[in-house]
């Protein structure tokens, strides 16, 4: 958790220079700006602190697509403010005592340990961070975050049929 708090406030920091016109601009993901990306991260800090209670990751994939459009054309300072409450919100159902070896429901029929559900987030912070096109680079991941994100994929997709 402590290295998704600094991932937070490193892409926070980032993003805090930037104005509306900015926030405009594209990413790297096809067809999404960076207000896009800002607004899926928003929403899956708290996707994955429903997770955590129990709860569906979202309504449906209809309406997780809806709220990131619906997000993406808000004004910096609405941006900013949401990605802070929903970050606050995931660490803060992520610090109470939970069986952390549970099984919990992701999207699409995925289930994993609660125990990987912070290096989820972790994984969308800093990923996404690079989509963002602001200078933050694949190079600039750490080499454990590197490592581990490569052991996770590993695992995830050894042995899938479409692999």
């Amino acid at each position: 958790m402590e290295a998704v708090r600094e991932a937070t406030d490193r892409l926070l920091s980032e993003a805090g220079k930037w104005d509306n016109a900015a926030l405009a601009e594209p990413s790297r993901l096809p067809g999404w700006s960076r207000g896009h990306v800002l607004t899926h991260l928003s929403r899956n800090a708290d996707a994955l602190g429903n997770v955590l209670r129990g709860l569906p990751m979202y309504a449906s994939s209809e309406t997780r697509d809806a709220d990131i459009e619906a997000g993406a054309p808000r004004p910096l300072a609405e941006q900013l403010a949401d990605f802070r409450e929903s970050a606050d919100g995931f660490r803060a159902v992520a610090a109470k005592p939970a069986d952390w070896s549970r099984t919990v429901a992701l999207r699409n029929g995925v289930t994993d340990s609660a125990s990987r559900v912070p290096f989820r987030r972790l994984i969308e912070l800093e990923i996404h961070h690079v989509d963002l096109d602001v200078g933050y680079e694949l190079e600039d991941l750490s080499a454990d975050f590197t490592e581990r994100e490569v052991a996770f994929l590993t695992d995830r997709f050894t042995g899938h049929p479409a692999v």
